[in-house]
């Protein structure tokens, strides 16, 4: 799995290992949805903390700019131990 990219189409599942490095990013210029399901629970608690709730599934995702951006990644590096979140800097 390290150092592999997958690409995932509507409708298909990714598998990613316990404790594997990994990110998440959108290669096209439209919009897309990820459901993401972790095991054992509690880590959406982390996701929680620095995501922003949308009226339905279907609402588009807020805009931040920039220093907002900033904002949440250093707060989520800083909560991540708490969480036993490894965080990689951006690549």
């Amino acid at each position: 799995m390290r150092g592999k990219t997958s690409t995932a189409l509507a409708g298909e599942t990714v598998n990613v290992p316990a404790n594997a490095p990994h990110s998440f990013r959108n290669a096209i210029d439209d919009t897309v949805r990820l459901l993401c399901m972790v095991a054992p629970a509690g880590l959406e608690e982390f996701f929680a903390e620095f995501g922003d709730p949308v009226p339905s599934r279907t609402s588009p995702a807020p805009v931040l700019d920039e220093a907002t951006m900033k904002a949440r990644m250093q707060k989520a590096q800083e909560r991540a131990a708490e969480y036993r979140v490894d965080t990689l800097a951006p690549a």
